[in-house]
Order: C-alpha cells, then structure tokens, then sequence
C-alpha cells in the first residue's frame, strides 16, 4: 500500500464512520475527528507537555484545542503562515498580549493575524515541544501527512537555525481509527514521532526513525525553493 492510498483508506474511514469533524469533506487535508479536545486533554497530562514554554503547532483543526489550551496555560504558540509563503514564515502568540477571554479565537486560522506577531526563523524562540498534525501514524512512530511535504520543512528549517534537536520531542493528536499497524515507508526527510496521543491512549513509541537534521535539498526543485522566501533566502 502506498502513501496515497492510505491516506485515501483513512479519510474514508472517517467519512463512512461518522468520525470526521468540520471542515468537511476529511479528505486532502489533515483531517479533524471527533474526541479532538480530548485528544488535546490527554496530550497536556504529559510531561513533555508540563515543561514545555514554547510550541510549535501545526495550523490545521484538529490541533486547535492543543493550541487554545497551550494559550490558557501561559505556553508561547508557534504557527507556519500558510505554505510558508512569507519571509517571515510564522506566527508568534504570546498569552501574555492576548487577553484571556480571546484565547479560543487567537489560534484560529481565520483569525490568528489579529493577534500573532509574524517572524522569521531568527526570531523564534527555542521550541520545547512539535505538535503535528497527521493523516496516519504508526505506533512506532512513522507519520503520513497530507503529502505536500510542510510540516516536514518547518522541521527541517528550525532544525537547521538549532530550534530544535534530537531532544525536542514531537507528538501528534490523532483519532484511534488513524493509528495504523502496516509498515509505513520512512524517508530520510520524514519526522517520526515520539508521542501518539489519541482520545483513549497515549502512545510513546520509542521510535527507531532517525530525526532529519536539516533540509534535504537535493529533493527539491529550484521552482519549490523560489515559492518558499525562507528556503531561497537559505539555499546553499
């Protein structure tokens, strides 16, 4: 089975079992499921969670309870600008200039540039802890996004300016039903992840994957890296 062809298995899935949230259909995204805040609940029981002052969250859905809860406890919150397609390729929240009433709509797509600060890699800070969305992941912690490859290079960027390293833990909240037990094919660009964290368990791999410790560049077009300011700012 293929990438693709599992991502098509479980966004059926979602579909047909009635375990896709909005925004409708699942399908070619990172899907939202029921049980997400519980999901997210689960995740802040961690310790990774409890030391953690900085979070880099992905922007999709089913990851915002995690990002409004990180805002209610004091956590700094770091979100990509949409295909990274600024010089300054992410959002910086920070609960202390938020006010507090406005914690669940600060996080949100729609309206995170109301109250986000837009960096560049330079500017943010240490990360403590990488929260991904993902479409499948595997108990020992292989991860299949969406398939453009983001998620991936926001990684691959912070890891290059030492934002986060072989120590930085990375988790991601998923639905019970996307926790697969075929192989999954890791490339050497590819994240795993530490943490599985779903609405009935929390999963800590142990993962054997190797972390990417930087960008892979030779697996990109020169048409990709123009469409990327940070990646064509950076390319050696």
């Amino acid at each position: 089975m293929t990438k693709q062809d599992l991502r098509e298995r479980i966004w059926d899935r979602l579909e047909d079992e009635g375990i896709a949230r909005f925004p409708f259909p699942p399908h070619d995204r990172i899907p939202n499921f029921a049980g997400a805040a519980d999901a997210a609940d689960r995740l802040a029981e961690t310790e990774e969670w409890a030391s953690a002052e900085a979070v880099k969250a992905n922007p999709d859905a089913p990851q915002l309870p995690v990002r409004r809860r990180a805002l209610r406890e004091g956590k700094t919150v770091y979100m990509a600008v949409p295909r990274l397609r600024d010089e300054k390729p992410f959002y910086e929240l920070d609960p202390d200039e938020i006010p507090p009433g406005e914690y669940d709509s600060a996080p949100t797509i729609s309206h995170v540039e109301e109250y986000a600060r837009q960096v560049g890699p330079e500017e943010v800070a240490a990360i403590d802890l990488v929260v991904s969305g993902s479409v499948a992941v595997t108990s020992e912690g292989a991860r299949v996004g969406k398939g453009e490859g983001y998620s991936d290079l926001e990684y691959a960027v912070l890891r290059e300016l030492g934002l986060v390293g072989d120590e930085t833990p990375v988790a991601t909240t998923v639905h019970d039903a996307q926790v697969v037990e075929q192989a999954v094919e890791v490339e050497a660009h590819d994240v795993p992840m530490d943490l599985v964290v779903t609405p009935t368990e929390t999963i800590r791999t142990q993962t054997a994957f190797e972390r990417p410790a930087g960008v892979f560049w030779d697996e990109l077009s020169d048409e990709r890296i123009a469409e990327i300011p940070v990646l064509e700012a950076r390319q050696p």
